[in-house]
Formats: structure tokens, C-alpha cells, sequence
């Protein structure tokens, strides 16, 4: 086995768990367990019980956000944890290519990442939203590509969590930021790097999103979220560089 265990994220998208799961036990390299966090969509309907009754879930009553799946993969009994949105269908080389990634570029690897391209000092002028480049299914990358961020998926080793609980975050954020705290605080306490592993155009199997257009709009954070989702970002992001979060670029 792969010494790897996915951990899947449900609110609304219900059948799209069925082909998440479909996705993950179709992959090249089998993973050891798929376990289940799943926040209350606020709709009974929309729950999908058969995928509950299937694999281990944590079933929470009501939607405690973007961080608790985190939390929830301390659970975890493996080497490796990979982490995935609820509109995320990987092809069924990602697994592999994680893997093949960490031989040689330990640190956190994603399915998405941002490149910010000038030096961002911070202040209230820095924004989450400016002067990146985007890598991965959107934007492929033929080699693996250091990146300041990464989401869509998180593929770490297990014991790393310990480091991205050591600063805990304002409860306000409970809708975004994750991406960033996880990428500052092995930064900072482990001295790791964040990755983005290659995504050939030639191959789309190695990505990790196959379907990320076409799913990515419904029921999502930008669609359903708070009304202020983009100052909270922007607060966040200005947060963690006043702290000490570095960007590769600010070498």
C-alpha cells in the first residue's frame, strides 16, 4: 500500500462524493483508507448518506468551515494525508505523482498553486488577489514548481499537522485562510517549501483536478459565502505576512 489515506470534504456537492470516491479507488497507487468529513449542508437532501454508511465520517450538525477537515486527518494512521475540496476529481495518476514528488521536493504539495510574481511587502496596500501566476490543472506546469500557496487538494506528511496547529486562527476566518496558514507555518517551524507537482498537458491523469471548471462555481465559497469573503481573505493574507510569512519572491 501507498501509506496514504484521502480524506474527502462534503456539504452540498452530493454526487459529486460518488465519483470523488469512484476517482480515488481507481488510482494507480492504492491508498491505504478514504475517510469522510462532512459539514451540514443545511439541507437533509442533500446529504449523502450512502457515501456515510461506506467510510469512516465525521459528521458535524452544522458547517464549521474550511479548517476542521485538518483537524479531522489527525485521525489519520498513515505516513501521508491528502486532503481534497468537495470539487476536486483527480486523474488516477495524482496519488503517483504526489508521491513521486516527495523524493525529491519534500514540503507540501497541491493541486492549484500561486506564484506571487513582485516582492509584496506587507501593509494594507498587499492583496491576496494581485500579482500571482497560477500553476497546475489551470495553468500547466511541465516540472515541479515551487509556489507560495497551494489548494484544490493538500498532500503532506501526517506529523506536519502538528506544526500548523502551534498558531491557532482568528475564529472569524473560519471560511478561508487555510491554504495560507498551512504554507507559513511549515515555513516557519519546519523550514518546508510548498509545491506544485507536474501537470503536463500531455497527461491529464497526473492532475489533480479533472473537472475543476466545470464544478468549481456551484456551491462554492465565492457563490454562497460570507458577503465580505474577499476582505476576510485579503485581512488574512495581510495577517500572515505581518507575522513572517514569507513569498518566494521576497528572497
Amino acid at each position: 500500500m501507498s501509506e496514504v489515506t484521502v480524506i474527502l470534504n462534503g456539504y452540498k456537492r452530493k454526487e459529486q462524493l460518488n465519483e470523488q470516491l469512484d476517482a480515488i479507488r481507481n488510482q494507480s497507487v492504492k491508498v491505504d483508507t478514504v475517510m469522510l468529513w462532512y459539514n451540514h449542508p443545511g439541507d437533509d437532501e442533500m446529504v449523502n448518506y450512502d457515501i456515510m454508511a461506506e467510510i469512516p465520517t465525521a459528521y458535524s450538525n452544522v458547517n464549521l468551515g474550511v479548517w476542521a477537515r485538518f483537524a479531522y486527518a489527525f485521525n489519520a494512521q498513515t505516513k501521508y494525508v491528502c486532503i481534497f475540496d468537495d470539487d476536486t476529481i483527480p486523474g488516477k495518476k495524482w496519488i503517483e505523482n504526489c508521491l513521486t514528488t516527495m523524493k525529491t521536493h519534500r514540503g507540501l504539495l497541491g493541486t492549484v498553486g500561486l506564484l506571487y510574481t513582485i516582492p509584496m511587502p506587507p501593509g494594507p496596500n498587499s492583496s491576496y488577489y494581485e500579482h500571482y501566476i497560477r500553476f497546475g490543472w489551470n495553468h500547466n506546469n511541465t516540472r515541479i514548481q515551487e509556489v507560495d500557496l497551494v489548494g484544490h487538494s493538500w498532500f503532506f506528511e501526517r506529523e506536519w499537522l502538528s506544526a500548523m496547529w502551534r498558531e491557532l486562527p482568528n475564529p472569524k476566518y473560519t471560511t478561508c485562510g487555510e491554504d495560507m496558514h498551512f504554507s507559513y507555518m511549515i515555513q516557519k517551524y519546519l523550514g518546508l517549501k510548498t509545491y506544485v507537482p507536474p501537470h503536463p498537458a500531455s497527461d491529464r491523469e497526473m492532475w489533480g483536478s479533472l473537472k475543476g471548471s466545470e464544478y468549481g462555481g456551484v456551491h462554492s465559497l465565492w457563490t454562497e459565502g460570507p458577503k465580505n469573503q474577499r476582505e476576510l481573505v485579503d485581512q488574512f493574507f495581510n495577517e500572515q505576512r505581518n507575522k513572517g510569512w514569507k513569498l518566494v519572491n521576497d528572497k
